[in-house]
């Protein structure tokens, strides 16, 4: 119970900043939105290509936006451990007898939240514009939930190499290093099968792909539970084994001290 209340006390004050500054969630969601409008009428001509199985180029291109929002939006969740090393407070937190998976776990359930709030609002835009969501509110639900589990790997590893780096352009750069060829490595904006065989075969390994698959087999599409089970299952070990790495940054920060 002392790890959960610990982990609860992080996560509220995380989610106090939140409450108190309600313009980053407005913010984080401005280039989502703008991807969803943009791509969604710059690229409705693809459905016209031989091959391409979807109808409806919105209901394609929604999940890939909402998992996209999600990495973007945990990437930036080091940030705060950064400003908490630069004022002095992770010194003080860490010679407490806190327990350091709580720091980051309690980040990451605040950066669930967000995501999923995020979510809601690009799910109902794209309704707004058409989207057909054949598998209905449990569709939508389990979208909600694979964008909230890739967010919560990403809110991890962003912690952890924000403990480690220690600086604001360190985790800039490393965001932005993964950001798009993540995306662009998947099918969030193009059929797997209309793409390079040398793609296709990396988006196999890519966990961006593993939640867009499983996001648009279970809202837009018959859902199919093969895919939609090995896909969360995948993207439940990536979130432990990220877990894993931010809790022993902290560690690693506190030795070198």
């Amino acid at each position: 119970m002392t790890a959960v209340r610990q982990t609860w006390q992080v996560s509220l004050r995380h989610l106090r900043v939140f409450v108190r500054q309600p313009a980053y969630l407005g913010i984080t969601l401005t280039q989502p939105i703008i991807w969803l409008l943009l791509f969604g009428a710059l690229f409705k001509a693809v459905t016209e290509i031989p091959g391409f199985h979807d109808s409806s180029y919105i209901d394609f291109l929604t999940p890939g936006i909402v998992v996209m929002l999600a990495v973007s939006s945990a990437g930036w969740t080091g940030m705060a451990f950064i400003e908490d090393i630069n004022g002095g407070v992770m010194d003080r937190v860490l010679v407490s007898p806190v327990w350091r998976g709580a720091l980051n776990l309690g980040s990451v359930v605040y950066a669930m939240v967000a995501i999923v709030v995020q979510t809601i609002v690009i799910v109902l835009l794209a309704w707004a514009l058409g989207a057909d969501y054949t598998g209905g509110v449990g569709g939508v639900l389990i979208l909600i939930l694979v964008a909230a589990l890739l967010g919560a790997a990403f809110a991890s590893l962003s912690n952890g190499v924000g403990v480690l780096a220690r600086q604001r352009e360190s985790l800039i750069g490393a965001v932005s290093l993964v950001l798009l060829p993540l995306t662009f490595l998947s099918s969030a904006l193009m059929q797997q099968s209309l793409m390079p065989d040398w793609i296709q075969t990396v988006s196999k390994l890519n966990p961006v792909n593993w939640a867009v698959e499983a996001g648009r087999s279970a809202a837009m599409q018959h859902i199919d539970w093969g895919v939609v089970g090995t896909r969360i299952g995948l993207l439940v070990a990536l979130v432990v084994l990220c877990a894993t790495f931010a809790t022993r940054a902290f560690g690693t920060y506190q030795r070198s001290l």
